[in-house]
């Protein structure tokens, strides 16, 4: 027997558990870079507005932290510039924790260890993670490229863009076959991964920050630092403007380095341990935890520190950016009824800041959906069959799970309100009347956080088995309709499926109750359905 016995068996293993979730992967991604690109190509329909972004964005520091470097004026380079950095870490994150969930989690929930009584050689449950992961990458790359060139762009640099989104997704496949080897834990080589996501994107960042501008003021070539990151790599495959192709032998390198190393590392380790020694906990644990809101507290602090120290430096940096968007678009009618559009406003910075808002309700969203999602883990796992054996009753736990998401989710919003009014009020002269005024708009983002955690909770009680990947498809709607459906003028009825449709625009518009009201009631409506269905049916299910 070999160290590669049942790859394939695994692999059809692997592909079968993932199927609904792979296949939003895979489609997902072109369906969402269409959507960026086509709203792209409206905002900026022909050369004199391009060069106007191309010149403002080679000047900002801010955009080219934030979108990367700009190639040229061509509508494929505005593209790029606009779609590369969230489609990149999209993809980042995604390819890591495929891997991990098939390698690490394996181990950690003890379907390796079953695994391996069979006929299955050592080698065989990683490689059959790495083929199911880099072949999603390459699937989904290649579908992106036909979407690329379906909305009227240059099939070489379509092929191009999409091999380097791509390129991102396989090279942080390998970086997580290595940190899967280190961690007792999932969550613990999640973290690692996701940390080596974040450093990649400062380097990044730094590199393009410290980039040379060209003379005519429309491109910018990065320093260094781009060259040390994978998401930098990207970049520097120059899409539409002149492909270097080479580049794209970057991303592979360090695959076949990192799987190496990962293969090296799985020889010197027993099945379920981990590279790095584990932190022993206290001898006795604290009296808070005998609670289940305690418990929720502990399970959740460490996600929620994470996401807290995200949104507040991008708060600060969009709140800085506010001054500089406002003369970015000003000159362009088309950037600014875009805006407009998402922001909800006329006034131009009111309307930025409201567009603003609304992201970061969206993607705290996200966070509500993985938060809520831990009671299916625990569920699918034993562990929930553990707590409910004490004196604990399904209400009470399922209640203080969502309570206990909705409260970080609050804390998010109105840290991401507070950070961009100090932000601004740094370049405005009046950092805490813009943080005060800021945090209450962002408040107002809430009602439509409650009907996530809703849609959330309704299908965990009434759909388990699909309740994962049904609420991150449901986010997924929410998102395209709700921050670009007025962009891509889809029709109202489309829009009025997203809650985030029916929050005020504040500060770009004055706020009216009965909105509100109503996300509220269909908030409640759906905890409610959700908790009565989870009481009536069995557990595990």
């Amino acid at each position: 027997m070999s160290a590669f016995t049942g790859t394939g068996r695994l692999t059809r293993l692997a592909l079968r558990r993932d199927r609904i979730r792979l296949g939003i992967w895979i489609f997902g991604t072109p369906l969402l870079g269409y959507a960026l690109a086509a709203s792209v190509a409206g905002v900026y329909p022909d050369e004199a507005a391009r060069h106007g972004y191309a010149t403002t964005s080679a000047s900002s520091l801010v955009a080219r932290a934030f979108n990367g470097p700009i190639a040229g004026t061509d509508l494929g380079a505005v593209v790029v510039a606009e779609t590369y950095a969230t489609l990149a870490v999209l993809v980042a994150l995604l390819s890591t924790f495929a891997v991990v969930r098939h390698t690490r989690q394996n181990e950690e929930t003890g379907r390796a260890e079953l695994l391996g009584a069979s006929v299955v050689g050592r080698y065989a449950l990683l490689t059959a993670a790495l083929l199911v992961v880099v072949g999603v990458n390459l699937l989904a790359a290649a579908l992106l490229a036909v979407v690329f060139a379906g909305a009227g762009l240059p099939l070489a640099g379509s092929v191009a863009a999409a091999a380097a989104i791509g390129g991102v997704g396989v090279a942080f496949t390998g970086v997580a076959a290595v940190t899967a080897q280190l961690t007792v834990t999932s969550r613990g080589a999640n973290a690692l991964a996701a940390a080596a996501v974040g450093l990649s994107f400062l380097l990044r960042a730094a590199g393009d920050v410290f980039g040379e501008q060209s003379a005519d003021g429309t491109r910018v070539e990065s320093a260094w630092p781009s060259w040390l990151s994978p998401m930098g790599w990207g970049n520097q495959v120059r899409a539409y403007t002149g492909e270097r192709w080479w580049t794209l032998a970057l991303p592979v390198a360090l695959l076949i380095a990192a799987v190496a190393l990962a293969y090296a590392l799985a020889q010197r380790r027993d099945l379920g341990a981990g590279l790095l020694a584990a932190r022993r906990g206290p001898g006795r644990a604290a009296t808070w935890l005998l609670s289940p809101a305690g418990l929720a507290w502990r399970l959740q602090r460490g996600t929620l520190l994470g996401w807290a120290i995200g949104v507040g430096v991008l708060g600060i940096s969009m709140g800085v950016a506010a001054d500089e968007f406002n003369a970015m678009i000003a000159e362009n009618p088309a950037a600014a009824e875009a805006i407009a559009a998402m922001g909800g406003g006329a006034e131009l910075v009111d309307a930025y800041l409201a567009a603003m808002l609304g992201l970061y309700a969206l993607a705290i969203g996200a966070y509500v959906v993985q938060a809520l999602l831990r009671v299916r883990a625990d569920e699918a796992d034993g562990v929930l069959e553990a707590v409910l054996a004490t004196a604990v009753s399904r209400g009470r736990w399922l209640g203080t799970q969502v309570a206990a998401a909705l409260l970080g989710a609050t804390a998010l919003l109105l840290l991401g309100g507070i950070t961009t009014g100090i932000g601004y009020g740094l370049v405005d002269g009046d950092p805490v009347g813009k943080a005060l005024a800021l945090c209450g708009a962002a408040a107002l983002r809430l009602p439509a956080l409650l009907v996530v955690a809703g849609v959330v909770t309704a299908l965990f009680g009434l759909l388990p088995r699909w309740s994962v990947a049904l609420s991150w498809a449901a986010l997924m709607v929410f998102l395209l309709l709700g921050q670009l459906g007025a962009v891509l003028e889809l029709p109202q009825g489309a829009l009025d499926l997203s809650p985030y449709t029916h929050v005020p625009a504040a500060p770009a518009v004055d706020p009216t109750a009965l909105p509100l009201l109503v996300l509220v009631a269909v908030a409640a409506a759906l905890l409610t359905t959700g908790a009565a269905a989870f009481r009536r049916r069995d557990t595990p299910r």
